[in-house]
């Protein structure tokens, strides 16, 4: 099959995350497995095992990405719109099967990031325009959560096919010594609103003085000079690091805590869960399909219900050990060639639907 993805970065961008992990092990999977591969997206880009084709910045893209394609996709077998808020409504400028990759609802994140009149364009288009033009073609999603969303903004059930999430697991936990003798916290993820953490940062304010110990934010975005100047005690914003030191950082980490208000799917929980540590995250769409509650983390509703369990674990090394060996054992079974796997079936459904195979 010949496979183009048409999605708003690469990974290469600064502001890179999830989203773009997945769209990278699924184009270069589907090339290991001999199938031709591209993807169509925003500068900047970097060197990939599959074609890159830029297709210009921020939302000029958006304008330009169906030139793009129709200078090198055209004629395709799929083509993969991945949803960041807005796709690229692909069905009204492509002749031939569009699979749309969409990993959450962005219901609340509109008004985050835009002013009144943009907020209700962005939200009017999620859910009133997507489901009319994308109503011949399949839905992918990471999660039930997102798949309910769908079904919400009128996406008819039938047509969602759910992607298995993969993640890297290395050997047993304790490779770069294990938990650290001096209580460490780890918070991983784009600095943007809904990540919410200028919330971590406030409840550890109150969570450091009945622990002691260092609070590391690894990650960057817009938020991060605001969050800068009201940084507390024992807190640090560390940027972008390399993955071997995110690794050392899970591994010597006594906790994950995750602030997002929804995910697509909680891949910082999941890698730390490889890791063998524990997680505290709030009970909310996409994270509660990426930590079980109980047994590789704890899910929690409320501010104070954070700052208690947070406290609670870090007093409770038994606890916090299960959790984390419970986590690793979980994320063993997740395995990015299943994940591309299934993808590929979804890919052939959509390129010959059944009847014309």
């Amino acid at each position: 099959m010949r496979i183009a993805f048409v999605s708003w970065r690469d990974l290469a961008h600064p502001q890179a995350g999830g989203s773009e992990v997945v769209v990278d092990r699924l184009a270069a999977g589907a090339s290991e497995r001999g199938h031709t591969a591209a993807l169509i997206c925003g500068g900047p880009v970097g060197p990939r095992s599959y074609q890159v084709h830029p297709s210009g910045g921020r939302y000029a893209q958006y304008l330009a990405a169906p030139l793009v394609y129709a200078r090198h996709c055209r004629g395709w077998d799929v083509a993969v719109d991945v949803s960041n808020g807005v796709p690229f409504f692909a069905p009204a400028w492509r002749r031939g099967p569009v699979l749309c990759l969409f990993h959450h609802i962005h219901r609340d994140q509109w008004r985050q990031h835009f002013g009144p009149v943009a907020a209700r364009a962005g939200w009017f288009a999620e859910r009133a325009v997507v489901p009319r033009i994308y109503r011949r073609s399949l839905f992918l999603t990471l999660s039930e959560s997102t798949s309910a969303g769908l079904i919400d903004i009128g996406v008819a059930g039938e047509r969602i096919r759910r992607l298995p999430v993969g993640v890297d697991v290395g050997p047993a936990p304790g490779r770069f010594g294990g938990e650290s003798s001096e209580p460490l916290f780890v918070a991983l993820g784009r600095l943007v609103p809904h990540k919410r953490v200028d919330l971590l940062l406030r409840a550890w304010d109150r969570v450091r003085g009945q622990t002691g110990g260092r609070f590391v934010v690894v990650g960057d975005g817009p938020d991060r000079q605001r969050l800068e100047r009201s940084l507390p005690a024992g807190a640090e914003l560390l940027g972008h690091v390399t993955d071997e030191e995110k690794a050392r950082l899970l591994d010597r980490a006594w906790l994950l805590v995750h602030g997002a208000m929804h995910e697509g799917w909680g891949m910082v929980a999941t890698e730390a869960a490889a890791a063998g540590t524990a997680v505290v995250a709030f009970d909310v769409a996409g994270v509660r399909e990426a930590v079980a509650d109980g047994r590789t983390g704890v899910l929690v509703e409320t501010e104070d219900q954070l700052v208690d369990t947070w406290v609670a674990l870090a007093r409770d090394p038994v606890r916090r050990h299960a959790l984390g060996s419970a986590g690793h054992e979980h994320a063993s079974t997740l395995r990015w060639d299943r994940t591309v796997d299934r993808f590929l079936e979804v890919c052939a459904e959509v390129a010959w639907p059944l009847g014309t195979r």
